[in-house]
């Protein structure tokens, strides 16, 4: 069995409002992202209890960038620290060829965002200390098509639980649901070297109390790396690309719902350093981290994460 089989990722929620408009509503990804490192592929060993999983997470970020990603006039001081908690079961069950799991994820959240309109001339300030949108994964089929690759397909619904006011500049919660179908695998080489990459698409519903609804979303998260005993150390990041438009209140082509804005798409890239301990037989957690910084911001903010992750199978 691979050091890594014990791995497990641990998503969080992040939404912050940035005064950016027609980028997704409030100009973040709605799902999180920089979840999936090294071991993506993998899901847990089968057993009689799921696996535990904690992650912390810090994102800060004072650059807003505009729809030429350029620097905002708008001004906005984000930060969000997150604790989540995840629970895995992977399964005997056989399903298309591979083994059947499930999954859970709850995420705490503390938030401030310090907003400059410059067209207003108007400082606004919000914090949150919530509940999350609670994400629900029914069905993760995992395969090991040959040695040193390992592959899992899943399906991920993100739930509207979250503390949420239109009226506030920040919100834990997104109050609307999330559909997301994820592919991810994990090739090892003989030599120890490890690829890893995490692909998903994300189709939201509207907002109710906005009438808003936000494009899909692409998410490409990757890893690279070298195992060297029990440590795996390496870069990874992740892209991501708004691919369809906003509709509804608020859209450039229009104010009322299903209205299409033909621009003004988000996207943001991250690279860093990762690295993970697990040391098999002895009883540790796995644990893992990384220190990303964004780049390439469009319609959005720009800043700095830093995540730490322990997971434990019984």
């Amino acid at each position: 069995m691979s050091i890594k089989s014990n791995l497990i990722s641990v998503p969080l929620c992040l939404l912050a409002a940035t005064g950016v408009a027609h980028a997704v509503e409030n100009g973040a990804p709605i799902t999180p992202i920089g979840v999936f490192t090294f071991g993506a592929g993998m899901m847990p060993p089968p057993s009689d209890l799921p696996a535990v999983a904690l992650r912390y997470e810090n994102y800060e970020s004072s650059d807003l960038r505009d729809n030429s990603g350029n620097e905002a006039s708008n001004k906005s001081k984000i930060k969000v620290d997150s604790l989540s908690v995840a629970l895995i079961k992977t399964t005997d069950i056989d399903l298309f060829g591979g083994k059947y799991g499930f999954a859970a994820v709850i995420p705490t959240l503390n938030m401030s965002n310090d907003l400059f309109v410059r067209s207003a001339g108007i400082n606004l300030t919000g914090k949150t200390q919530e509940i999350g949108d609670i994400t629900i994964t029914p069905v993760i089929v995992g395969w090991t098509p040959s040695p040193g690759l390992f592959t899992n397909a899943s399906l991920q619904l993100q739930f509207p639980t979250g503390g949420y006011n239109k009226d506030r500049i920040i919100n834990a919660g997104s109050n609307h649901s999330t559909v997301s179908p994820t592919f991810a695998f994990t090739y090892i080489t003989p030599g120890g070297y490890e690829i890893s990459s995490s692909i998903q698409v994300n189709f939201h519903d509207e907002n109710t109390a906005t009438k808003y609804t936000s494009g899909n979303e692409y998410q490409h998260e990757f890893a690279v790396g070298k195992h060297i005993g029990s440590w795996t150390v390496g870069l990874g990041g992740y892209h991501y690309q708004q691919i369809t438009p906003d509709t509804g209140a608020g859209t450039r082509s229009g104010t009322t719902a299903n209205s299409a804005d033909p621009a003004n798409l988000s996207r943001v890239t991250a690279l860093g350093p990762v690295v993970n301990f697990f040391e098999l037989g002895s009883g540790m957690p796995m644990v893992s981290a990384l220190l990303y910084r964004e780049f390439n911001a469009v319609n959005r903010a720009q800043g700095t994460k830093f995540a730490i992750n322990a997971a434990w199978t019984f």
